[in-house]
């Protein structure tokens, strides 16, 4: 392949086919026409010479050569992405875009860690995503965002991640329901009606693995897909459930946190990026902020003081 035959554009176009599935996406996405999206993947598949995409049952996906492509397109248009970042710094002020992905539980804790850096990086454009840890697991796949928070983060190489703060679930009831102000166990509280989130939960996977562990099945659930609406729920005196204690934060006063041995579930806040994916100037400057600014953003004791020493390694070039 003669490497000076390749441009920006087909790339740009080869990725938009490759993160849509498909030429009609990829032309919507960059307002082109099918045809002219059409010319420029066959030009870069002749370039190349081998083919770079194959049909799916959920639409177009690159074959094992095409994701090597699109690996390395993404690394040169980042190095672009960055450059022109840092061009609009040095012209305008401004410092970059931040896209942002968490686990929904995480939004109770995110405007901690992002006020105080807005303060101070104030021409930073921050984008924030939000959903369920199977959703933000597949912008991670797809490479969509700067950072992600999990706290049950994602395995494999391609995968940095650090501790930066405890998020206990607790077992949380209505005002004066009858366990309260008592030590129980949690089979004294079997029979009542659990609320639990949708799954795809991070907080429903780790509390349906602590249940298999002891063995238990719970005999009376109801599904809910927001943490909100579970808070409500409980403080009506629908049931009782398990959530993290960053959500509780708010209103306390309408929930009451039971005394149950084995809780709170030990769980923790990760920050995470690829490791095959550029930082840009802006990622890299929130994480620098976490870095000094992360007592600010929950309890002293659920802060990790080691995650100052283990933020240096995400900011590596790669």
């Amino acid at each position: 392949m003669n490497i000076r035959h390749l441009s920006v554009r087909l790339l740009q176009v080869y990725g938009e086919v490759v993160r849509g599935g498909s030429v009609t996406a990829a032309a919507n996405r960059l307002h082109l026409t099918q045809p002219t999206v059409s010319i420029q993947l066959k030009k870069l598949t002749e370039l190349v010479g081998e083919p770079l995409l194959e049909p799916s049952s959920t639409g177009l996906k690159p074959t094992e050569i095409g994701q090597m492509l699109y690996q390395a397109a993404q690394d040169v248009l980042g190095r672009f992405d960055d450059f022109n970042q840092q061009l609009e710094h040095y012209r305008a002020g401004l410092h970059g875009h931040l896209t942002i992905a968490v686990v929904s539980t995480a939004q109770y804790l995110l405007p901690k860690l992002l006020t105080g850096f807005k303060q101070q990086f104030s021409g930073v454009d921050v984008t924030v995503s939000i959903g369920n840890r199977a959703q933000i697991l597949q912008r991670f796949q797809h490479q969509l965002d700067d950072i992600y928070m999990f706290s049950h983060p994602p395995s494999g190489e391609q995968v940095q991640a650090v501790r930066l703060l405890k998020n206990p679930l607790q077992l949380i009831a209505p005002p004066g329901h009858w366990a309260s102000g008592r030590r129980v166990r949690f089979a004294d509280l079997i029979q009542e009606t659990f609320l639990i989130r949708e799954p795809g939960s991070a907080t429903r996977l780790m509390f349906e693995s602590w249940l298999s562990n002891q063995g238990v099945q719970l005999p009376h659930v109801m599904q809910m897909e927001s943490n909100e609406m579970i808070r409500l729920s409980v403080s009506s005196g629908l049931g009782l459930a398990v959530l993290s204690a960053h959500t509780l934060q708010e209103n306390p006063s309408q929930l009451c946190v039971l005394d149950v041995e084995d809780f709170p579930l030990q769980s923790h806040w990760h920050l995470v990026r690829r490791a095959d994916q550029r930082l840009s100037y802006a990622a890299q400057s929130w994480i620098r902020y976490l870095a000094e600014h992360l007592a600010d953003a929950g309890k002293t004791e659920w802060v990790h003081h080691d995650a100052a020493a283990l933020l240096p390694n995400l900011l590596k070039e790669h």
